[in-house]
């Protein structure tokens, strides 16, 4: 193979070149069914949203999706690529009610049908379709696009209905009511792994925070019967949620502390005895002048007390909610809680129980009454409404009253009427729903959960058996993350997502479906489409457990009360659920491929980024260990969260980074593919992404493409051929020279290094030292064998340094492929006859010369050492030009061969070098008349190589030179031999002129070639 000058392209050429042809070829598709099925290395890839738009941040993750595998089919793995797209949930919703102009969701079903939306939604779900696969595609990722999976996809939602029924079955699934984040906006209930995700997700807030008083009702017997409760006497409460006081059925108190009567204006207040001095202040934080009437109340004293409700109306109103005498006896008295603490507040807590989880447990434990006050959108109920506009007449009663726009309100109008003793306002972190941007309430809801806490220990077991990196992750995040899991909320009360599929029975029996076939069996239909509302009209009658669709006789044949009429609960699956799914329901377990996926399970790899740790690696864990009992990861690589260039979170409102685009574009997909990679992300950190990092990268990879230029510059000059019949490997004893065996060791070296690493996923130590080998090839091969491909009289030498030169760089191209897929292909494909570079086997070649290596590595030292002696202004020296000739250098420690003397000698620019035994390295500084003259020829010679190069001539033209400075014959020849003159004259009047200053002495330099 011949090799031509100047073939060299631009990368924004070259990579979307490469990107068209790998698709033309089908590269990834050869890449994969080049390896066999039975050697496969199993990828999961966690799906985004098809709704979104592309970004920094799912770039890094397909980044590193892409390294992997990439590394791994090079390791001789079959390794499927599967896109996928998240299609349910709320961020849909969102989306698709954007495009409606629907601003409440109680327009769904009444403004617009619920068939017309959801109908809606499947249409939008392949919106960015291909926006995505092109900038997938611009970073060099390599997936299968055509065959992704959809949530959406009538197989997958049917393997995530077995999921549900295996799981029931199993006694992991139970219905009941639990305290949850709710969003009002979306009336519905959220996860709080996906709330929590990233780290917008609290906003600092200010809230009224208010010290309630709640009357004792008079004539109660207390401490032991010995004291009795009188009017004005009040139990005082503190509470940072002054919207839920109208839902208060009960306080609580700890039994153990200790509590004072104090009177304050004629009144009695009840407060916690270490909270006094910090409740009993003026507006100024002066104390108040109050009186003790007991100081040894305690708590148990307290609990059992009545007290009256705050409004009027308001225990009337509760009571008509509630059916049980029990609970309608427990309302509004005092009750024992050991999580009161004398921390904050008043040492009294008000119980709105359905709106706090500690609260709600309360009340179950003891049959406290626990009443909604709101609606589903966060409307308070008109009967509660009227008696809260009593408070705040300066609100207009007619409107629908919202919790989060009357908060401060509802503070002030019970401040007014002596309700509220003390209203401060606090400012605090709050949850919002990124989604919504709504405010996160606590609320308890009827839902279906997964029982985690049964499951912990299994769950932390399975944990043993994944690798992670960063490892701190495992047993740090990871594990507390599943120790501190609550029972997972399974049920949304929303509608574009997998239909729950729950049948409830007109007496309350319950039939989980797992398969359409089922369902067939149970009601006789078959649905095209079994998202609601057609799933929703599927009833379905049992007459002694037995289906009734087919044979009415049977229904004349039971008694009515064996008889049950089925209907579906009008609730979805949390879309958590299906992605947790993705292993098996992707490929429509266990309805199909049920060998391949039980043959190919667990994954061998996934990565995202840390948030997702609580999220999807949780929910994957946590619905294929319940359903085979182990882990469904074995390695996972969680990457840190990138940054704009100030360091704050990418937005497009602070303008804080430029589009990934315009970024690769400028300096390449493969800088910035390496940039990430490399980057501390990668180590699970935060990153700030800066362009001129970018850059950085791109001009340390542009040292292979001098490499390159320079090896096929001087191989079209002698005309030099890469034979590709003989052996492509190359091991340090195939070669003389100690120069040829350093680079090839250290390129073998390299290899090493970078299998250790990517073997155990460790990318950025891995890449730690891919530059470091690109700058010893470019800046010290390259440099110390320039005369051997020029000047060399040697034949064999020069054949083996071009053949040496070939080799590295054809071996970068391979080691590189992983990291940068476009340099490394455009690089192979000019120096080979191969189709594609990752389509071959990674080297396992590591043959090193480690007493060259070590002999090389010293050199280098003393070099070092010998150039900074050389800059270290004394009192006789100043700092002395590298180009002026020093007379010695002496180096201690053990004798190296002449050959890295030689070198020494000419990199530090010294005469001699010398060895001695116990020496440090010094050199002599003292200039002689003769060292001096040749630094003066040094110097000349270097205008002279900067004017053959201004004139414009190849590096092997022969030129006729004239210096108008007179030499001597030894500097005449020396300037000849480095210049490639034919002559060296002091009068000739050649086609390119330059003028020199050297010495402080003007050289009239003429040339042109010979």
């Amino acid at each position: 193979m011949k090799f031509k000058y100047g073939t060299r392209r631009r990368a924004i050429e070259y990579e979307k070149d490469i990107a068209n042809a790998w698709k033309k070829n089908k590269t990834f598709e050869k890449s994969v069914q080049q390896r066999s099925a039975d050697n496969s290395f199993v990828f999961y890839d966690g799906p985004p949203f098809i709704t979104g738009a592309p970004h920094h941040g799912t770039l890094l993750s397909s980044i590193v999706k892409d390294c992997v595998p990439r590394y791994q089919t090079m390791k001789g793995k079959r390794v499927e690529r599967r896109w996928g797209w998240d299609c349910h949930g709320l961020p849909a919703e969102n989306f698709v009610e954007k495009q409606l102009n629907i601003v409440d969701r109680r327009d769904i079903g009444t403004k617009i049908s619920l068939e017309d939306y959801i109908t809606k939604a499947r249409e939008s779900m392949v919106a960015n379709s291909e926006l995505w696969e092109s900038y997938i595609d611009r970073i060099g990722r390599w997936v299968d696009f055509k065959g992704a999976y959809k949530t959406m996809d009538k197989d997958f939602m049917e393997s995530v209905w077995w999921a549900f029924k295996t799981m029931y079955d199993k006694g992991l699934i139970y219905e009941g009511e639990r305290v949850l984040m709710y969003d009002t906006k979306f009336a519905t209930p959220v996860s709080k792994a996906e709330v929590t995700m990233d780290n917008d997700a609290y906003q600092t807030v200010t809230d009224p925070s208010v010290y309630v008083k709640f009357k004792l009702i008079p004539g109660q017997k207390y401490h032991n019967d010995e004291w009795e409760t009188h009017e004005n006497t009040y139990l005082l409460a503190w509470t940072t949620t002054p919207w839920t006081l109208p839902g208060n059925t009960a306080l609580a108190v700890n039994s153990d502390m200790s509590y004072w009567e104090v009177k304050l204006n004629d009144e009695i207040l009840i407060i916690a005895k270490d909270l006094i001095d910090k409740v009993l202040v003026d507006d100024k934080h002066q104390p108040l002048d109050y009186e003790v009437v007991f100081d040894d109340v305690k708590g148990s004293d307290l609990v059992g007390l009545g007290y009256e409700p705050l409004m009027l109306d308001q225990k009337d109103w509760i009571l008509k909610q509630v059916q049980d005498d029990t609970a309608r006896a427990n309302v509004h008295k005092v009750w024992p809680a050991d999580y009161v603490s004398a921390e904050s507040g008043t040492g009294i807590v008000h119980l709105a129980p359905i709106y706090g989880e500690e609260d709600f447990e309360l009340a179950q434990q003891n049959n406290i009454p626990r009443l909604h006050i709101l609606d589903d959108n966060g409307y308070y109920f008109p009967e509660v409404a009227e008696q809260l506009y009593k408070f705040m007449p300066w609100r207009d009663a007619n409107e629908p009253l919202e919790v989060w726009d009357a908060n401060k309100d509802i503070a002030k109008g019970l401040n007014k009427a002596g309700i509220v003793w003390k209203v401060e306002y606090i400012q605090h972190e709050y949850p919002f729903n990124p989604r919504s941007g709504q405010r996160i309430m606590y609320r308890a809801i009827p839902s279906w959960f997964f029982d985690i806490q049964g499951q912990k220990p299994l769950l932390l077991e399975q944990n043993e058996n994944i690798y992670w990196f960063p490892e701190h992750i495992k047993h740090g995040r990871f594990a507390k993350n599943v120790q501190q899991a609550p029972d997972w909320n399974l049920s949304r009360d929303r509608f574009w997502a997998t239909a729950m599929p729950v049948w409830k029975s007109d007496k309350g029996t319950i039939k989980v479906v797992g398969s359409y076939a089922e369902l067939k069996e149970l009601s006789g239909k078959e649905l095209e489409d079994y998202h609601r509302p057609w799933v929703d009209s599927v009833k379905f009658t049992l007459a002694d457990s037995k289906p009734t669709w087919n044979d009415s006789k049977i229904l004349k044949q039971v008694q009515d009360d064996k008889i049950e009429h089925f209907k579906r609960i009008d609730k979805v699956l949390d879309c958590w659920f299906e992605s947790g799914s993705m292993p098996f329901a992707q490929q429509h377990y266990p309805f199909e491929n049920k060998a391949k996926f039980e043959a190919n399970y667990p994954a061998d790899f996934i990565s995202e980024y840390t948030p997702q740790v609580r999220a999807w690696f949780y929910y994957l864990h946590v619905v294929n260990t319940a359903l085979f009992g182990k882990n469904a990861f074995k390695n996972c690589i969680v990457t840190g969260t990138i940054a704009g260039e100030d360091g704050r979170k990418m937005s497009k409102s602070f303008g804080n980074y430029t589009d990934p685009n315009e970024l690769m574009d400028k300096f390449s997909a493969d800088s910035l593919r390496f940039l990430l990679l490399s980057s501390p992300l990668l180590s699970g950190e935060d990153f700030a992404l800066k362009d001129k990092e970018v850059g950085d990268i791109a001009r340390k990879l542009a040292m292979v493409w001098n490499m390159y230029d320079f090896f096929t510059m001087y191989a079209q000059v002698d005309g030099w051929e890469f034979d590709d019949k003989k052996s492509f490997t190359l091991n340090p004893t195939d070669v003389q020279s100690p120069l040829d065996k350093w680079i090839i060791s250290r390129v073998h070296q390299l290899t090493k290094h970078l299998t250790n690493y990517m073997d155990v996923y460790n990318i950025p130590d891995a890449m730690s030292a891919i530059v470091p080998l690109i700058d010893d090839a470019s800046n010290w091969y390259v440099r110390r064998s320039r005369r051997r491909f020029w000047k060399s009289e040697d034949d064999t030498d020069k054949a083996q340094a071009y053949r040496t030169l070939h080799y590295v760089l054809v071996k970068l191209a391979v080691l590189l492929a992983p990291f940068t897929p476009f340099l490394a292909e455009e690089l192979y494909q000019l120096l080979t006859d191969g189709e594609s570079v990752h389509l071959l086997d990674w080297p396992t070649n590591t043959t090193v010369d480690q007493p060259v290596l070590d002999s090389m590595t010293r050199a280098r030292e003393i070099i070092e050492k010998g150039l900074a002696l050389r800059m270290e202004r004394e009192d006789s020296f100043g700092q002395i030009k590298v180009r002026q000739p020093l007379s010695q250098l002496i180096y201690g420690g053990d004798k190296l061969d002449d050959f890295y003397e030689q070198i020494i000698a000419e990199e530090v620019n010294v005469k001699t070098v010398k060895f001695s035994a116990k020496s440090p390295v010094s050199v002599n500084k003292t200039l002689t008349k003769e060292l001096r003259q040749e630094g003066f020829v040094r110097e000349l010679i270097r205008f002279v190589q900067n004017t053959r190069k201004n004139a414009g001539l190849n590096v092997d033209d022969r030129i006729k030179l004239s210096l108008s400075v007179k030499l001597n014959q030894e500097w005449q020849q020396l300037v000849a031999a480095e210049t490639l003159a034919t002559e060296v004259v002091a009068d000739g009047n050649f086609a390119h002129d330059e003028i020199a200053q050297v010495d402080g002495q003007n050289i009239t330099i003429s040339l042109e070639k010979a």
